[in-house]
């Protein structure tokens, strides 16, 4: 990560109104030249983890928490447990605006994981115009069309952002000014990677660079990430690139700002002025990349458990109630008060005709077995008896 060869990728375009833009890297490698290996250290922990086993319930975990970031983002009213049934309806099901919102997101991914498991695949202005028209099908917008580029007429004119997170930005105007940026911001990313530089590096770049044009009336922010996310899909990175939309939302507010900050910096022609966005980026990947390899032992963990207490019921070393009461408190958020658990309706169902030495038996064998642990009035499943 030479900075003297980072610096011969900049591109300044003079437009017909929107005035000079610069498209560079704009990162100091001393300050990002440990995240880099931690990021990828993180991620080959990752996949080395047993993803073949949970990888279904794992993809599904992900594409509703990212669709669900995403679309909170610019304004989606979804609650993420409404997102992941949205995604569980049928085509014909899907009605509602709010719903169209979080199926177009969908829509979207399919077509970057596509795209991305092609070898040789290249971010161009057709993709980018597929990404947009998926988001925005069939969705009301008094001058958005699907994968048309913004032409502001005079009376109209687009800002970005707002004075909470760094102030209003003015994104190029015209049309004739937008095509050409978004001709030389694939050329640009091209020649990063002939250059070899890291897709940890020209992904945010991608990011950041597409908003500050913000080619389209609507939809924006949502390509941005989506764009993002396919430039490190297509270069092997799973699950993460796309997770990184809830971690965005997780951290909105600096999200928002540094889009702003990086612009400034560069705009007082400070030698580095990507760097912030470029750092905040591989540290979310950083935390995303550990969050889901946590997800993953915590899924193989629960299945083997699941195994083990029904071998544990086959055998007659547990009984039915002692069985139900553990297949119940893995699908609950632990800890569970033991409260919870005697209110419970298919709690207090089990001992209809059971008196409370029974209920007290039971669950004193489920704690002599290791298989729960009660403390302060709390239940917890010990999932290392899966071992």
């Amino acid at each position: 990560m030479d900075p003297n060869v980072w610096r011969t990728l900049d591109r300044r375009v003079e437009t017909a109104r929107f005035g000079p833009f610069t498209f560079q890297i704009g990162v100091d490698p001393h300050e990002v030249a440990l995240a880099l290996p931690r990021v990828e250290d993180a991620h080959q922990r990752f996949i080395a983890s047993p993803l073949s086993q949970v990888a279904n319930q794992l993809e599904r975990e992900v594409v509703a928490s990212s669709v669900f970031g995403t679309n909170t983002i610019e304004g989606g009213m979804l609650t993420e447990e409404e997102t992941a049934a949205t995604l569980a309806l049928a085509p014909e099901a899907v009605q509602e605006i709010e719903q169209r919102r979080v199926v177009n997101i969908k829509a979207a991914y399919d077509c970057a994981l596509q795209a991305a498991s092609v070898s040789g695949w290249r971010l161009d202005l057709d993709f980018i115009r597929e990404i947009h028209a998926a988001i925005t099908r069939n969705l009301p917008h008094p001058r958005n069309e699907p994968g048309a580029f913004r032409d502001n007429p005079k009376t109209t004119v687009t800002h970005v952002g707002d004075t909470t997170h760094g102030g209003c930005y003015k994104p190029p105007q015209y049309g004739g000014d937008i095509h050409l940026l978004m001709r030389h911001f694939v050329e640009w990313h091209e020649n990063l990677v002939a250059a070899e530089v890291p897709a940890l590096i020209r992904a945010p770049l991608v990011h950041l660079y597409y908003e500050l044009i913000h080619p389209f009336w609507d939809g924006n922010g949502r390509v941005g990430r989506v764009l993002e996310a396919t430039v490190l899909q297509a270069v092997g990175y799973r699950y993460a690139p796309f997770a990184m939309a809830r971690y965005y939302l997780e951290n909105l507010d600096a999200y928002f700002a540094l889009f702003n900050a990086c612009r400034k910096r560069a705009d007082k022609r400070e030698e580095y002025p990507n760097t912030p966005f470029v750092a905040f980026h591989l540290e979310g990947m950083r935390v995303v990349i550990n969050r889901l390899h946590d997800r993953v032992n915590l899924i193989v963990y629960v299945l083997l458990f699941q195994s083990r207490i029904r071998k544990l019921l086959d055998v007659r070393k547990i009984n039915t109630r002692q069985y139900t009461i553990l297949a119940q408190l893995l699908t609950l958020p632990p800890p569970v008060s033991l409260e919870r658990l005697r209110q419970s309706p298919w709690y207090q169902a089990l001992y209809l005709q059971r008196g409370d030495k029974t209920r007290q038996r039971d669950l004193r064998q489920l704690r002599e077995r290791g298989l729960i642990h009660i403390k302060a009035d709390q239940v917890l499943l010990n999932l290392d008896t899966a071992f």
